[in-house]
Formats: C-alpha cells, sequence, structure tokens
C-alpha cells in the first residue's frame, strides 16, 4: 500500500514495486486461475522480490513462502520451479541464496535454504 502512495511522488521506485505485488498475488499477468508455465515462472520471480522487499534489508525468507504466494493450496507443485527461479535471479545478483547463514549455490545445495537481498537489488526501499 505505500508503493501506491508513492506512484505520484516517486514513480521511478513506486511502479516496480506495485508491479511485483499485483504480479504476485495474480492481479496482473496470467489468470491465476489458468496459469501457464513462464506465467508462473513470472509470478514466482515477483513473489520472491516483493517478499524481501517487506521484510528488513539483512532478512531472507524461505522459497515455500514464495510457491505458497503463488501457488495456493497447491504451492508444493511449484517447489522446484520457485527454487530454479531463485537461482537464475541469484545468478542475476538479484537476490543470494544461503544455508546455515553461507552463500552456496542452489543448484547443488541440499535441503533448506533462505533467500537474501543480493547485491544487484533493485534500488533502495
Amino acid at each position: 500500500m505505500a508503493a501506491r502512495r508513492l506512484v505520484r511522488s516517486d514513480p521511478e521506485t513506486a511502479r516496480p514495486r506495485v508491479q511485483d505485488a499485483k504480479v504476485a498475488l495474480g492481479e496482473r499477468g496470467d489468470p491465476w486461475w489458468e496459469p501457464t508455465p513462464d506465467g508462473q515462472r513470472v509470478r514466482l520471480a515477483a513473489a520472491i522480490r516483493a517478499l524481501l522487499r517487506h521484510r528488513r534489508p539483512e532478512s531472507t525468507i524461505c522459497p515455500s513462502d514464495v510457491a505458497r504466494v503463488a501457488g495456493g493450496e497447491s504451492w508444493r507443485d511449484l517447489m522446484d520451479t520457485a527454487r530454479e527461479v531463485a537461482a537464475e535471479l541469484a545468478q542475476e545478483g538479484t537476490i543470494v541464496v544461503r544455508q546455515h547463514g553461507a552463500d552456496v549455490d542452489i543448484s547443488t545445495a541440499t535441503g533448506p535454504v533462505r533467500l537474501a537481498r543480493g547485491p544487484g537489488w533493485p534500488s533502495p526501499d
């Protein structure tokens, strides 16, 4: 909601935040009731960015949180895709993947991981 209020005074920062939130929640992009694989990937990436924006900069999120936002009751079916999307965002530098507090490569990590803001994170919130 704060980003929507900032659209008039700071559109460059606020518009991407609003877009991510709306895509993550299924209000924009592919219809949530007829998901496509590409649409789900876009929605998962938007959910990662939106969830991380609503945490302190040093905080992390779990890929299952992301899958729950994008997948609803069938979130478990999206877990592999959520990790793949996280790997892509990590490769870009937008996020980092951590396990036991250390940065790891999600493609080789086994077990639970956490996602955090990376060095290429979009402008400060």
